[in-house]
């Protein structure tokens, strides 16, 4: 039986997420994904009974005969959460990582429900956690956020790989899969090409303006989120502190080089704000590359 803290909870957010998503990012979406409406398929010879408004005026001249456009309608979207529920996602002073993970997922999810679209998630730590097919409703939305609100992952690590395994084994038609992470600890992206070259791939950088620095603030206990170890450190002393920021500098190199070998843009939000403009952001981005 599910807390009633966590329903009260999912419902605020379904409440406030549907409030910024009303317009100012469904035009962006309906842009991105359904703008065309139909897809052209081939052109064949004109029949008793189609409609004159589809001939193809160059190839009938070509051919002495006339000839029509079929189309066919677009398909409704498969849209799939790969969410990272590794222990640096517990992070973050007010709101946590996995909190913002939460409602980028309840945006994402109310745009593809509106839309009459599917949706499925699937969480991961070293491991996959939980999968939920993609279908469409609200209802459907509704159990997605619930589970991930209330889902008490067995891992702390983090490992894609398992979670990209399963997906190509189990989602067999072209989805856009958004891939929720803070992509720390990642070592070896190269095997999730493989489900980038099937699906869309998005992926969404998950941020807090704490990870970006340190204070000085003396002595302090530190936990590896990752692994849970512990320890004292001084963080007035210079020397730590630049050693801090190298790491900093290594880890998004890292960064980039992932995003680079999967020729994917990230969608980066930040703990503490919206989540609503960059994903608008994102579907402008993609609506004109798609007007190209």
């Amino acid at each position: 039986m599910l807390n009633k803290e966590i329903l009260r909870k999912v419902k605020r957010l379904e409440i406030k997420t549907a409030r910024l998503v009303e317009g100012a990012v469904t035009g962006s979406y309906l842009s991105t994904f359904k703008g065309r409406g139909v897809e052209f398929t081939e052109v064949r010879e004109y029949a008793e009974g189609d409609d004159v408004r589809a001939i193809d005026w160059n190839v009938t001249a070509r051919m002495g005969a006339p000839y029509i456009k079929t189309f066919m309608e677009e398909r409704d979207i498969t849209v799939v959460l790969m969410v990272d529920l590794s222990g640096s996602m517990d992070f973050g002073p007010g709101q946590t990582k996995r909190e913002l993970a939460l409602d980028f997922c309840a945006a994402v999810s109310l745009l593809a429900v509106g839309n009459n679209d599917r949706v499925g998630m699937l969480a991961y730590t070293d491991r996959v956690e939980m999968f939920i097919p993609p279908r469409k409703g609200r209802r459907h939305v509704m159990r997605l956020l619930t589970s991930l609100a209330a889902l008490s992952p067995a891992g702390r690590g983090t490992d894609p790989i398992p979670a990209t395994g399963f997906l190509m084994k189990t989602v067999k038609t072209r989805a856009t899969l958004f891939w929720l992470s803070d992509f720390i600890g990642i070592k070896d992206i190269r095997p999730v090409k493989a489900v980038s070259r099937r699906h869309e791939l998005v992926p969404v950088l998950l941020r807090d303006r704490l990870e970006s620095g340190l204070p000085e603030a003396g002595f302090i206990e530190l936990a590896d989120p990752e692994t849970g170890d512990r320890m004292l450190v001084d963080l007035s002393s210079k020397k730590l502190r630049a050693a801090f920021e190298e790491s900093l500098r290594e880890r998004e190199k890292v960064r980039a080089a992932h995003y680079a070998a999967l020729r994917a843009e990230p969608v980066e939000v930040w703990t503490g704000m919206s989540v609503v403009t960059p994903l608008a952001g994102y579907f402008r981005r993609q609506a004109r590359l798609r007007r190209r």
